[in-house]
């Protein structure tokens, strides 16, 4: 069982959760850069959370499949067709072999996620099936997708092998069937507004001076072309320390905001290095890494501090909105015979 990468897109990959307990010797988590929309794809076709799908950004592949199956979309909208036909995103689709799925220019956010039943079956390299674009491991020989690739799918479950023969029946050679029950994951508002942004103070924030401070709290910064999956380059008003600041290499994360000596800051995404030595004057809040995952050149980001105690209690909450869902899905699958 495969699919075939027709056309590959603008930066197509295979991502999972990523590599967890490798930082220590420069090995970045890597994965999806909007985990909640890639864990909810997989669950709606009856994977487990953390199996590879494929991540697209901005503009999507053109896919055809060589089996009956089925599939899901979550994250950004990136104007998904079958066979010439508008789908919708977050629900269960069943696809007939044969079929070509389409996307255009994204409509809504930056990334969108294709989960189908069973994976896609690539090697797994320290634990996951992540696409490692700077060390170029994982995935389709460490490199996005091209055209013309042939992607091995995974074996599928019991459950998933029994309804998928139900819907071959079912349906007619030209048919495409959609579950009832749908989610919705975070997306920016389209418009002229920025992106609301929950930040916690970084280890050298006191030292810079307060106009920054209020800069950073008070006026958009704009996420720069240069944009990837390393980092965001953001244009704005430049930030200063207070004085010199001489630092050695420290721990970094997804979503580190670092300050190099031009001003302008960097925020930092899923494949940034381990450890930098920039000061580092802020943290996003985790809450809202997919709602960053989902911004794209162009956008506008308003940041707002919040501290330690309320970062994890919105988190919590999330955390509390997603078990929901997942519940919710895994006993739609239970109930299949």
């Amino acid at each position: 069982m495969f699919i075939t990468i027709q056309k590959a897109g603008l930066l197509t990959s295979i991502q999972d959760q990523g590599r967890i307990g490798y930082q220590h010797i420069g090995v970045t988590t890597g994965g999806a850069m909007d985990p909640l929309a890639a864990r909810l794809a997989n669950l709606l076709v009856g994977n487990s959370e953390n199996e590879s799908v494929l991540e697209m950004t901005l503009i999507g592949p053109t896919i055809q499949f060589h089996m009956d199956t089925f599939i899901a979309i979550c994250g950004a909208h990136l104007s998904p067709t079958l066979n010439t036909l508008p789908l919708p995103t977050g629900k269960l689709l069943f696809i007939r072999k044969g079929s070509t799925l389409s996307f255009g220019k994204t409509q809504v956010g930056c990334r969108a996620y294709l989960a189908i039943a069973g994976g896609f079956q690539v090697s797994s390299v320290l634990g996951s099936k992540s696409t490692h674009f700077p060390a170029q491991f994982g995935g389709v020989a460490g490199r996005a997708c091209r055209d013309g690739d042939q992607i091995k799918i995974g074996q599928w479950s019991e459950k998933q092998r029994n309804m998928i023969q139900v819907y071959t029946r079912l349906a007619d050679s030209k048919s495409t069937y959609f579950r009832s029950y749908f989610i919705t994951t975070p997306l920016p508002k389209e418009g002229s507004r920025p992106i609301l942004i929950r930040i916690i103070a970084g280890p050298q924030y006191q030292h810079f001076t307060e106009m920054s401070k209020q800069h950073l709290r008070r006026t958009p910064y704009r996420v720069n072309e240069q944009a990837n999956r390393m980092g965001y380059r953001l244009d704005g008003a430049s930030l200063s320390l207070s004085t010199p600041l001489e630092m050695l290499s420290e721990p970094v994360l997804f979503g580190t905001i670092q300050v190099p000596p031009s001003g302008q800051p960097i925020l930092l995404a899923a494949d940034a290095q381990t450890v930098g030595g920039y000061p580092k004057i802020a943290q996003v809040a985790s809450v809202d890494r997919s709602l960053l995952a989902q911004a794209k050149p162009g956008n506008w980001l308003q940041f707002q501090l919040v501290d330690v105690q309320e970062a994890q209690s919105l988190l919590r909450r999330q955390a509390l909105q997603y078990d929901i869902m997942k519940q919710a899905l895994r006993m739609k699958w239970r109930q299949i015979v």
